[in-house]
């Protein structure tokens, strides 16, 4: 029964996309599994770790009374930060423990325990790692070259020892290195101060969400493709227009 209604699920996840210049050219038909994660980009993880952040400052609260800003492990060292929701304002310090800020990041998974689920329960066939090629757009390219300095195919083991001395790194000393030129042209102090934060929600995604092994080292980064920048509106415009045949 089980498996029964997992190829149901599969099967609903399967879209025919026409690449013919007719739609009765059934020669270039193809099936492809489409799923959308809406809500679990690092923007919107970020609003749900800060909504978790402030009932962790409210029990706190009600069990020691008020006490100083809450530590954050996804802020680099001694960085600060201020939030507020619903008129209540909570004061953040990095303590820039990345694997601390990966296991805080986790539920935000919203995984099952069933077999062959992915970010928010949703089914996730098979994937042949071996022969197939994965290439990572937008925040994994971001989060990457941005502060790393690191581009293309590489092992992620290399980067996660790179995260953990960045977030570990106090606040005084990124934004020297900021004020001297060391980081990418493009990256400014925000990106720099969320760094950590969203490399650990990249982290996250690939290997718990998506089920990539830690050891695996063949994603490849990329802005561009034929010299055109890949944003996420393409891949809905696509999904959109999944049953148009190419004209």
């Amino acid at each position: 029964l089980v498996l029964l209604l997992q190829e149901e699920v599969a099967k609903s996840l399967l879209a025919e996309v026409n690449l013919g210049c007719d739609a009765h050219q059934t020669e270039h038909v193809y099936r492809v599994y489409v799923a959308t994660f809406l809500g679990f980009g690092g923007n919107a993880a970020r609003r749900r770790y800060e909504e978790s952040l402030f009932s962790s400052s409210l029990l706190r609260n009600r069990q020691a009374g008020p006490q100083g800003p809450l530590p954050d492990p996804c802020l680099p060292r001694d960085a600060q930060d201020e939030l507020r929701h619903r008129g209540l304002r909570l004061q953040l310090r990095g303590t820039g423990d990345f694997q601390l800020c990966r296991e805080r990041l986790r539920p935000l998974l919203n995984r099952t325990n069933g077999t062959g689920s992915s970010l928010n329960g949703v089914f996730q066939p098979p994937v042949h790692l071996q022969s197939s090629e994965f290439y990572g757009f937008s925040e994994f390219y971001y989060c990457t070259e941005d502060a790393g300095g690191v581009l293309g195919s590489f092992p992620f083991s290399r980067f996660f020892v790179f995260l953990q001395e960045y977030c570990a790194t106090r606040w005084s000393v990124l934004r020297e290195r900021f004020e001297r030129g060391l980081y990418a042209p493009h990256a400014d102090l925000h990106r720099l101060k969320f760094q950590c934060f969203k490399s650990a929600w990249m982290f996250e995604v690939f290997h718990r969400g998506f089920s990539f092994p830690e050891s695996y080292g063949s994603l490849k980064t990329a802005l561009q493709v034929y010299d055109k920048e890949v944003q996420w509106t393409l891949g809905a415009i696509l999904y959109r227009t999944r049953f148009l045949p190419l004209r």
